[in-house]
């Protein structure tokens, strides 16, 4: 089961993954900590835009940020990234059932129709001789 997480929880986590940089980000330090002066190396953006970045991922609780002296060192955060895989396995299952479910619908034959294979989709309601509704679709 999922941890209760707010939803302004997980807003700040989806927002933080939904930058390539960030993300990028994100895999560089779960390889290693690192230096922001080395992840600024790595892109083609101020040190500033950088620094940013990494503010948007540590407000998300998705990487911790520790200082040495005068360097800060960032390192992803393991477990926060089994919790957002744990929130995004639960949205992964919600849609799952609810596709199981809408498959079993569409594979129970129609009651009003004879044919048990004719689809859904297909099936017309009776109408007037003559009307649009009466005349058998075309197939294109």
């Amino acid at each position: 089961m999922v941890e209760q997480q707010t939803d302004a929880d997980i807003d700040r986590v989806l927002h933080a993954l939904a930058d390539a940089t960030r993300r990028d980000i994100v895999r560089r330090t779960l390889v290693s900590e690192q230096s922001v002066t080395q992840l600024a190396a790595a892109y083609a953006m101020s040190f500033a835009a950088v620094s940013k970045h990494i503010a948007v991922l540590a407000e998300a609780r998705l990487i911790t940020k520790r200082a040495e002296g005068r360097v800060r060192l960032v390192r992803a955060d393991p477990a926060a990234l089994e919790r957002v895989q744990r929130l995004l396995r639960s949205y992964e299952d919600l849609w799952r059932g609810r596709i199981d479910r809408l498959d079993a619908l569409l594979a129970e034959p129609d009651a009003e129709t004879p044919d048990a294979t004719a689809s859904p989709l297909r099936t017309t309601r009776a109408a007037q001789p003559g009307s649009p509704a009466s005349t058998p679709p075309t197939e294109n």
